[in-house]
């Protein structure tokens, strides 16, 4: 199916243009001919020049230099039919329509050369953002899985937002997180964070041994990946998610990152956490971490982002209302909710984003966890490590 979309997407461009390449060779024609008709001291023979100059708008090299071609041969039969080929002036007015038609030719050249790098930067971005991020699978466990990602930078495909998703013994770990700065800059850092939550998840059996991990991890190495001045500057916001196989309940822990959503039929909820400070900037022990639990039933769609969503601005600077366009779709599936976040997202900055953004929905199947429903609604807890049990 992919080949032959793209053997379809590479056959449409030539053919249009092939069928755009009728208009230069019919302006060739009509300046030939209403040359011959006009009175002699109307020459029409320089706006050949024309013909060339429109084909390198649309076409490559060869058929820019087979109307530029053309374009002089015209200018030579009209020199020919009025009897002064040889001419200075005429052979002047050829010359230079020759010289303009070598020089769009290698515009042309020069345009191709600069696509086919611009395709080779562009497939290493995506390849880099396959290896940093990757692609997260449609279901893990009971869960339909999608996610999305919106680079501030025009031609970038990664940045400065990060998410991971990995399964445990007993269920599912999910890192979203959002280091300082947008784009390219900011790669380096997601990718240390990324490397350090696909390892340390599996070695630590409570979310604050897990943070702790990771804060460990971002102060040991952030200061080898960029100068000193700017290294008190220098964090990442992280939401970290523990959602088990058994079970409703689900726990959350943030260290300056932006709540989740939780949405159900007809309703969105913001779920309350007790953010602890970002990594980077001030490292707690795992017990001065707090753990936020909530209810996750079958049904329910958990949606997770960074700030460069709910920070996008319209044309007015008002905030992008994440929560009260999202309870439009909760009964879609992830996929689908994604698609229409994204197109309203796009639609209310006006096409273009000025920082990097996130997001992934979770959605519980209807046919999980059956026998363990326990009422709707969330059921909130700010425990530390070590403290008090989940309720069940």
């Amino acid at each position: 199916m992919d080949v032959r979309r793209s053997a379809a997407g590479v056959r449409q461009p030539w053919q249009s243009s092939h069928a755009l390449l009728l208009i230069p060779i019919v302006l060739i024609v009509v300046i030939t001919v209403v040359d011959q008709l006009v009175p002699a001291d109307v020459h029409l023979g320089p706006l050949l020049v024309i013909a060339p100059a429109i084909t390198a708008s649309f076409a490559g090299a060869w058929l820019t230099g087979l109307v530029g071609f053309l374009a002089v041969a015209a200018q030579a039969y009209i020199g020919w039919h009025f009897g002064v080929l040889f001419t200075r002036n005429v052979l002047v007015q050829i010359l230079a329509l020759a010289v303009l038609s070598a020089l769009t030719v290698f515009y042309c050249v020069m345009r191709e050369r600069r696509q086919r790098q611009l395709a080779q930067v562009r497939m290493v971005a995506e390849t880099a953002q396959h290896v940093l991020l990757w692609p997260l699978p449609e279901r893990i466990g009971p869960m339909n899985i999608a996610c999305l990602y919106l680079a501030a930078e025009a031609e970038a495909q990664i940045g400065g937002d990060l998410y991971a998703a990995t399964p445990t013994d007993n269920g599912v770990r999910v890192m979203i997180g959002d280091v300082r700065g947008k784009g390219l800059s900011a790669v380096g850092e997601a990718a240390l964070l990324i490397g350090a939550f696909r390892e340390a998840a599996h070695h630590h059996t409570t979310l604050p041994d897990l943070a702790a991990a990771l804060e460990r991890s971002v102060a040991r190495n952030l200061p080898n990946l960029g100068s000193d001045e700017d290294l008190g500057e220098r964090f990442a916001t992280v939401m970290l998610v523990e959602i088990p196989d058994d079970g409703h309940v689900t726990r959350v822990l943030s260290c300056g990152h932006p709540p989740p959503l939780l949405l159900s039929a007809g309703s969105a909820v913001t779920v309350p956490v007790h953010p602890a400070p970002p990594l980077g900037i001030h490292g707690p022990s795992p017990g001065e971490y707090t753990v936020d639990v909530f209810s996750f039933e079958p049904g329910d769609t958990l949606l997770l982002y960074t700030d460069g969503v709910i920070e996008a601005r319209d044309t007015g600077g008002i905030f992008y209302p994440l929560a009260d366009r999202a309870v439009r779709w909760a009964g879609s599936s992830p996929e689908r909710l994604l698609h229409h976040i994204r197109r309203d997202l796009l639609d209310h900055v006006g096409g273009r984003l000025d920082d990097d953004a996130a997001l992934i929905a979770f959605c519980r199947t209807p046919s999980a966890l059956r026998g363990h429903r326990h009422g709707a609604g969330l059921h909130l807890g700010g425990l530390g490590h070590g403290t008090k049990p989940v309720p069940g």
